[in-house]
């Protein structure tokens, strides 16, 4: 259900932008706070949509359309590889670089007919297989960062 590559789920990118609805830069590390999100990103302080995630995965569905598409363009604060965060159960804990998340929101609604990329491909993957997560441990974030997935049990 997570990994059906076989490969280890990695960090690919970390993005952030000053204000909401616009596309997030690439930055060499993120800092998160607790109860607040990414410093500096305009969505910090969110009280459940604190940080964004979105696997490279999703984006390649819509690469032959838009080849360049670059990190940030559905404006996720973390692009990842080798996991299939949609199928995440709402509660999943992702352990990356020192930090704790926990997932709080799969998929958004998409506002103002969309991003740039849905208004040239006609798709945007992120509505769909975007997630969203709150800060649950403060840590630095970084390409490269490995992520451990823990899963809630719901059995008594």
């Amino acid at each position: 259900m997570h990994n059906k590559n076989n490969r280890r789920p990695t960090v690919v990118s970390v993005n952030i932008s000053k204000r909401k609805g616009t596309v997030k830069i690439s930055v060499p590390e993120i800092y998160l706070k607790k109860g607040h999100g990414i410093e500096n990103d305009a969505h910090a302080e969110d009280l459940y949509r604190q940080v964004s995630l979105l696997a490279v995965e999703s984006v390649d569905k819509l690469r032959d359309r838009v080849p360049n598409i670059e990190s940030g363009a559905f404006a996720e604060n973390i692009l990842t590889s080798g996991i299939c965060l949609y199928e995440l159960p709402i509660g999943t804990k992702l352990c990356i670089g020192g930090t704790t998340l926990e997932v709080t929101q799969i998929g958004k609604e998409c506002f103002n007919n969309g991003c740039t990329i849905k208004q040239q491909t006609g798709d945007c993957v992120m509505p769909r297989e975007g997630i969203f997560a709150t800060v649950l441990c403060d840590g630095i974030i970084k390409p490269g960062d490995k992520i451990e997935v823990e899963v809630e049990s719901n059995i008594d």
